[in-house]
């Protein structure tokens, strides 16, 4: 088949989340399985100055938005192996210091023009270079009007107008709301701004109008998928994605296990696996003295790795994680960035508490290895996970997750069984710093009191496979059945 992925961020050139790990993981599965992939994101100034190596493939591209023609220029990866990368670069909208917001974090005020012209842009490329896909795959709110520009929009025979599309929604709190004076300029057609395709509460809401016009829609996680359909998480497209039925599907995200393997991790300063846990013990000792805690390998040392938003409940930890180090045997190190304030409490919690908890403000590549390798158990108190990444890591690194049970860390944790040991982790209901309190004290004691189900669960956790080569036969089975 040929696919086209259409995305804001792909991984290693621009990174804000999780949506670039898929889309920098995802096509090079697909490619290694004998598809014709290639790879299209906005030419961002981040990229420009990243030392890519990076040619001119079209000096000008005419692209209609609205009534105006925007003319943009495309550039092209120099020797792309398997995938090929495109980049539109039009400098008006996308050579800026941030990508959706700038240095106060304040979203640009023309981010409907941005990325609608991103998105039409895109399928002006394909047809220009007579790249024919069967399947355009997009991302998140930033591309879903891609799926309604393929419907609406007069291609010609023989180009793109058969076109299949997949919506793949990474968070749908996010949806790209934007005031109703700019729908004019993205050209998608006023008999389109209705409630059911594009009109929100008098608004344009990009991910709402890709739903509707996309072929299927899929999410990060099985679990997700139904929390998604009913209630507050559906963040108001419940109803819609109800109406696609089997047209939406929950699969899981893959990992690169080239990156996050302790067997072959660059980043840590001894390997190990599940046959020889030696180098875990001395990450350990690496991961208490950086963070200046007791250097003891008999104390459990949880590790956080995290944004400090609202939806990771990093608010509930604060609220039990000195009760947890007063009344157990227990270390905690702490990465992670976002609210000024539980910076400022994670932070100072570091300070009052020298010995026992450690904090780095800000990210760190190399930390982030470290905390997965040296920590015996990871805490992830999510009000929701549409799929998370870091339990995965958890698991393969031997360090046991205590999360809660939503999304995908439903869906990649196993429930630890207290009469058999069988399990991967610790899982709660109730996001309560009670119920959170009595799972890490449920975790810390198993530690203390039943070595012998640990070391089972370390190893289930450590031969378990997330990799995308089981994701990615389940997209393709998509792509089959749109392209039949």
């Amino acid at each position: 088949m040929k696919i086209a992925f259409i995305a804001s961020e792909c991984d290693p050139f621009v990174k804000t989340g999780g949506l670039a790990d898929v889309v920098g993981s995802l096509p090079l599965e697909l490619a290694a399985s004998g598809n014709k992939v290639c790879v299209i994101l906005p030419y961002y100034r981040s990229i420009k100055s990243g030392g890519f190596k990076i040619d001119m493939f079209f000096e000008s591209m005419c692209v209609w938005m609205g009534d105006k023609e925007e003319w943009c220029a495309v550039k092209k990866l120099k020797d792309s192996a398997t995938v090929e990368f495109y980049f539109i670069e039009f400098d008006e909208y996308f050579d800026r210091e941030g990508i959706y917001c700038d240095n106060a974090n304040n979203d640009y005020a023309d981010n409907a023009k941005r990325y609608s012209f991103f998105s039409r842009a895109a399928l002006q490329l394909l047809k220009d270079m007579d790249f024919k896909p069967d399947i355009v795959h997009v991302h998140d709110w930033q591309t879903a009007p891609v799926c309604a520009y393929l419907k609406i929009w007069d291609w010609g025979e023989n180009e793109i107008a058969d076109t299949k599309s997949v919506l793949t929604i990474h968070n749908i709190g996010y949806q790209g709301v934007h005031p109703a004076d700019t729908y004019n300029y993205t050209g998608l057609r006023w008999e389109n701004f209705v409630s059911s395709k594009f009109e929100a509460h008098g608004a344009v809401n990009f991910l709402k109008g890709g739903i509707y016009f996309a072929d299927i829609v899929t999410t990060v996680s099985p679990a997700y998928a139904k929390e998604t359909l009913f209630g507050e998480q559906s963040y108001g497209m419940g109803p819609y994605l109800y109406e696609k039925g089997n047209k939406y599907v929950g699969i899981l995200n893959g990992v690169d296990y080239s990156q996050w393997d302790p067997s072959v991790d660059r980043h840590i300063p001894f390997n190990f696996d599940h046959s020889n846990m030696s180098g875990k013990a001395k990450c350990k000792k690496v991961l208490q003295e950086r963070f200046e805690l007791e250097v003891n390998e008999k104390i459990p040392l949880l590790g956080v790795v995290s944004r400090f938003a609202h939806q990771k409940g990093l608010d509930i930890l604060a609220q039990t994680i000195e009760a947890v180090l007063n009344s157990m045997e227990v270390q905690i190190v702490v990465l992670g960035s976002g609210d000024k304030e539980l910076e400022n409490y994670y932070f100072g919690l570091s300070e009052r508490m020298k010995g026992k908890a450690g904090c780095h403000i800000g990210y760190s590549n190399e930390l982030a290895h470290l905390i997965e390798a040296g920590s015996d158990f990871f805490v992830m108190p999510s009000r929701y996970e549409p799929c998370g990444l870091n339990q995965i890591y958890s698991l393969r690194y031997g360090t046991l997750p205590i999360v809660r049970n939503t999304g995908g860390l439903s869906d990649t944790v196993e429930q630890y069984d207290e009469k058999t040991g069988e399990g991967t982790g610790f899982k709660f209901d109730n996001l309560t710093p009670n119920s959170l309190y009595d799972t890490i004290g449920w975790a810390v004691s198993t530690y203390f009191d039943r070595p012998y189900h640990m070391k089972k669960m370390i190893k289930t956790a450590m031969i378990k496979d997330f990799s995308w080569k089981n994701s990615s036969k389940k997209y393709e089975e998509i792509y089959r059945q749109l392209s039949r």
